[in-house]
């Protein structure tokens, strides 16, 4: 991938929770699946976000398994996610769930690295972080992806990820930008084909990878992308919800 599609991905990345008119209400939650018909390609209160210069975009549909409602993405050689708004307070809800399941790995993928930056499933957290906080050449970054994509490009993300390479509990930079992290919380094909549920403190996770306190979150986002590899996989996400509680699988 060139350095422009590079800075340009970046920046799409971040804004996923952007672009929304000034007069929309942010919900508070994030909504179920289950409110989707079967089949529907983009799920009620969520939106599809493309990167310029991919060609082929990542196919999503909603699907019943198991008796509920989830998302499939397949990707071949395809990049595209897809985003939803929620304002979440990580003090009194810092417990994001989820479930996902994939068919395998990414073939060639590696956290951290441009060749390899693809993944099976992965799970963004944005974040309504204030510019002013940032040193001066990370805010010219983010001021220059600003006015490519709007005021409301966040400043910090963290990014939840079905690796190929890297072990779980691993945390890197993204391989566009400092201003997301990734954390690996599954690796390889060991658990392929099996739902696994998660719950992060995402106060926590926002501290450990940028050493302060975490701001109000803005967004979330779910990509299944093979765009750098041009590999194919497929993989299934189970609801989104932010909790005081941390334990996995409710």
């Amino acid at each position: 991938m060139s350095g422009v599609r590079a800075a340009v991905l970046a920046a799409v990345v971040l804004a996923v929770a952007a672009g929304a008119a000034a007069v929309e209400v942010v919900p508070t939650e994030i909504t179920s699946f289950g409110a989707s018909a079967e089949g529907q390609a983009v799920p009620t209160g969520w939106r599809s976000t493309t990167v310029p210069g991919v060609s082929r975009t990542t196919t999503y549909r909603v699907v019943t398994v198991e008796g509920r409602k989830v998302v499939h993405g397949e990707a071949r050689a395809a990049m595209s996610g897809l985003d939803h708004r929620v304002s979440a307070d990580p003090e009194r809800t810092p417990w994001l769930h989820w479930r996902w399941k994939v068919s395998r790995s990414v073939r060639g993928g590696e956290a951290g690295s441009r060749a390899g930056d693809d993944y099976s499933a992965r799970v963004y957290v944005f974040f309504d972080y204030d510019l002013a906080r940032l040193g001066f050449a990370a805010r010219m970054k983010v001021k220059a992806a600003r006015l490519l994509h709007g005021d409301a490009v966040p400043a910090a993300a963290l990014c939840y990820v079905w690796d190929a390479a890297r072990p779980a509990g691993t945390v890197v930079p993204s391989a566009y930008t400092d201003r997301v992290r990734m954390i690996v919380v599954d690796s390889g094909d060991a658990q392929a084909g099996r739902w696994i549920a998660h719950a992060r403190n995402v106060a926590e996770d926002f501290t450990r990878a940028f050493g302060e306190s975490a701001p109000r979150v803005s967004g979330v986002a779910i990509a299944t992308d093979t765009d750098n590899t041009g590999d194919a996989v497929e993989a299934w996400y189970g609801e989104l919800r932010f909790d005081a509680d941390g334990v996995a699988g409710r």
